[in-house]
């Protein structure tokens, strides 16, 4: 157990995203320590070491180590990443049943170190295991968090960016709802340096929506397109999660598209699910509800409807 001082970010599972997530903090400088729990400690002692003999050439001086649950008590941030991971042929709703019992035993561990801070979720289905975190931890819904859709957001402004020949940070377009097979894209709201993508392909014709169709199709199947080839994703998604770690630690205010808890907006409420939300030091400032035009609406209740049903068999009795 270090006591250094400054950003503890305690990683819990260091499978591929585990140790993909903490790669991306060393080399990004984001947190001050970085702490590795994992059932398996050899891999956890192994990564540490590992990253140790990186860091003459990370941005700045980083503390990392391999340690366990009592580590959490001085963490800030406490992500986790384990948990059964997506199979061939798997949907991530079918690993709800493997990894309830985890994270139960997992968020247990954790709070009772003594822990202070917030929750970052990852494992899948990561708007289900997020309310399990929230329920499991008793801490307040803004301090527990999950990816939800950062990285399909991210896929979608790529892959428009592609299409538009414009880079993708000029590209802004959300992929709210579940983080999978009901998630949606919003179009009604997506825009290019403030044109609306609607306009930009007015004179493109049949052709172009047809394109635009396919792209988001393209963003949805990602995860089970790269699992097919590669076994499983892992870089993509351990960025996103550094990036709301660094909005978290550097309450940076900004806008991520994350599992986020509805009491209202959206005309739902008790689930966890993908929306853009304002993230800070706090965890989640506000969440923005963005205007949704009538089928757009009608999907989201659709996605929400899917993981309501999903939560029911453990929560809602």
């Amino acid at each position: 157990m270090k006591n250094g001082g400054g950003n503890r970010v305690a990683v819990i599972g260091t499978g591929f995203v585990g140790a993909s997530y903490a790669f991306a903090l060393l080399n990004q400088g984001i947190a001050d320590e970085i702490v590795l729990i994992d059932a398996n400690e050899n891999k956890a002692a192994g990564d540490a070491m590992d990253f140790n003999h990186g860091k003459v050439f990370a941005p700045k001086p980083t503390d990392i180590w391999h340690g366990d649950y009592r580590d959490c008590r001085a963490a800030d941030l406490v992500v986790i990443c384990a948990g059964a991971n997506q199979k061939p042929g798997e949907t991530r709703l079918d690993l709800v049943d493997k990894n309830i019992a985890i994270f139960r035993s997992i968020v247990e561990s954790v709070m009772a170190s003594g822990f202070q801070g917030l929750f970052l979720v990852a494992t899948n289905p990561v708007d289900i295991l997020t309310y399990a975190t929230w329920k499991f931890s008793g801490l307040p819904p803004e301090r527990v968090i999950g990816s939800g859709t950062i990285l399909d957001t991210a896929r979608f402004r790529f892959l428009l960016g592609e299409y538009f020949a414009i880079a993708p940070t000029n590209v802004h377009a959300y992929i709210i709802g579940e983080h999978g097979d009901t998630e949606l894209p919003v179009w009604s709201q997506a825009d290019i340096g403030g044109v609306p993508i609607r306009k930009w392909i007015e004179s493109k014709g049949e052709q172009a929506r047809e394109d635009l169709e396919r792209i988001f199709a393209n963003v949805r199947d990602a995860a089970y397109q790269i699992i097919e080839k590669k076994g499983a994703t892992y870089y993509g998604i351990a960025m996103g999660l550094a990036r709301v770690t660094r909005a978290i630690l550097h309450n940076e205010n900004a806008i991520l598209t994350v599992s986020a808890y509805l009491d209202g907006l959206y005309g739902e409420r008790d689930v966890y699910i993908g929306v853009p939300a304002v993230i800070n030091r706090n965890g989640i400032r506000e969440v923005i509800e963005i205007e949704l035009d009538d089928h757009e609406q009608t999907w989201f209740h659709h996605s929400a409807a899917t993981l309501k049903e999903v939560l029911a068999r453990f929560f809602f009795r």
